[in-house]
């Protein structure tokens, strides 16, 4: 059934090479709140972290991002950080940086050694491109490069085509998420998912948002999606479940799977 790769972080499979991992976010506003929110969210038993800093009021000064990012990863016992800012044509919050301050943002992030991780969009500038998977390699550091179509969802040749491009620019891992508006929205991720895993050399992420959404983020896995997103105590995007629902449904759906072999 399972097609796709897991996630290595440091050369190791993350969780010990489970299927699909389970990320949540964090996004709060201020230092205090974002620790706040850790200790809720840990106590869930999330596979990976994700900070969403475009959430964070400190963003424009760098030293408090990499303060925050620290206190994050001593405190989360050993679950991975992955370090996201969504820009604003993406779905994410408005930032006072330019693009060049975002850069520079990342590689200090990444020289700092407190991430794992790091997700940057695709369809930002090549050479920005270049400069944040180069700051990652020569820090030890996945890159996520995404996709986001916060309105609907394209056909299923553009998704392919999306996934594939993030493996051309030399990502680690591939993302894409888009909106579903209807049923068939959700199996065209779907399907576009079982094909680009068959294909890609790299790990991939996929997910529909909105309530039809929620179909891809219980059963993605089993076509492809070796991450999917869950609520520790806020969410970051719509059609995210709440992180004990999702695991009831994928301990349900495992046993179902394996019990049919």
């Amino acid at each position: 059934m399972q097609t796709a790769k897991p996630i290595e972080l440091h050369g190791k499979p993350v969780a010990g090479g489970k299927f699909p991992l389970v990320c949540t976010p964090l996004i709060g506003r201020t230092r205090e709140q974002i620790l706040h929110e850790l200790q809720v969210v840990l106590a869930k038993k999330p596979d990976i972290l994700e900070w969403r800093v475009d959430f964070f009021d400190g963003i424009g000064n760098a030293a408090d991002v990499i303060g925050v990012a620290s206190a994050i990863k001593s405190t989360a016992n050993g679950v991975p950080l992955l370090f996201t800012r969504r820009s604003v044509h993406e779905g994410g919050e408005k930032i006072a940086l330019s693009e060049e301050q975002v850069i520079t943002l990342y590689q200090a992030v990444c020289a700092s050694g407190q991430v794992d991780a790091i997700d940057f969009e695709m369809n930002n500038d090549p050479a920005h491109i270049t400069q944040v998977r180069e700051a990652a390699k020569a820090n030890d550091i996945k890159l996520v490069l995404s996709f986001h179509n916060f309105s609907f969802t394209p056909n299923g040749d553009t998704l392919n085509q999306r996934f594939l491009q993030a493996d051309e620019l030399g990502a680690d891992i591939a993302k894409v998420a888009v909106m579903s508006r209807n049923p068939e929205d959700a199996l065209t991720l779907l399907s576009a998912t079982l094909s680009a895993s068959q294909k890609l050399r790299i790990p991939l992420i996929s997910l529909s948002m909105g309530p039809y959404g929620s179909l891809t983020r219980l059963f993605g896995w089993s076509f492809g999606s070796a991450l999917t997103f869950a609520v520790g105590e806020s969410s970051s995007a719509p059609g995210q479940l709440p992180i004990e629902d999702l695991n009831t449904v994928l301990a349900i759906v495992k046993k179902s799977i394996a019990g049919s072999h």
